[in-house]
């Protein structure tokens, strides 16, 4: 399903993902109440959601739309890099966040990926955060962030950095199993249920400074 408020978008976006034999456009909406209600309607795989609306707001669309239906799930596409917006996005519940100077071969490569139950955040938007993650050199005293071990502080640093089970795995020495099971503990202590709002909460909870 697309969501944006400007009609020419739309058109621009379902003649993108038309060219892919394996992607279906079934519903579209202009603003945010309409496409919670086409969302339940159509009961799309992924939903393709513009972060400004000019009624209403992509974020609390994804929001409403992830709570009545888990399984769908929703990339969203905004024209500025907004650290903000990005972190109120993945805590609302959406896979991904892309930019809309995205090529449209990567457009359709993200849906695919989004549809498939991956996350994906682009490097453009995200470089802030990481940024602030480089620059700590310890966690600060956030009660959910003081839950966690030295080592879960590290695999948690290095899953906000974008790297893979394995990836960590290969870096700190762990069986890829056992970076799994680090990672299911760490979620459960920062009583989020995905990588990305992990990531996210420690870039907000985080510190700020070498100083914090």
């Amino acid at each position: 399903m697309l969501v944006d408020d400007h009609e020419l978008v739309r058109d621009g976006l379902r003649a993108v993902l038309g060219t892919a034999a394996d992607v279906l456009v079934v519903a579209e909406a202009g603003d945010a109440a309409t496409a919670v209600r086409e969302a339940e309607r159509s009961r799309p795989d992924v939903v393709v959601m513009d972060v400004r609306l000019a009624e209403g707001s992509g974020i609390e669309a994804t929001r409403e739309i992830r709570a009545r239906r888990p399984e769908t799930q929703v990339l969203m596409l905004t024209s500025f890099a907004d650290d903000e917006a990005l972190f109120a996005s993945i805590m609302a519940g959406a896979a991904g966040y892309l930019l809309k100077q995205i090529r449209s071969g990567d457009l359709v490569r993200a849906v695919r990926a989004i549809g498939a139950g991956q996350n994906l955040l682009d490097p453009a938007v995200t470089k802030g955060v990481l940024d602030r993650l480089r620059a700590a050199r310890h966690l600060l005293r956030d009660e959910r962030l003081a839950r966690l071990s030295a080592q879960e502080e590290r695999i948690l640093t290095l899953i906000a950095a974008g790297r893979t089970n394995k990836e960590v795995g290969a870096e700190l020495r762990l069986a890829e199993k056992t970076v799994k099971n680090y990672v299911s503990s760490i979620l459960a202590k920062l009583e989020v249920a995905r990588r990305a709002e992990a990531a996210a909460y420690l870039a907000r909870h985080g510190p700020q400074s070498p100083e914090g």
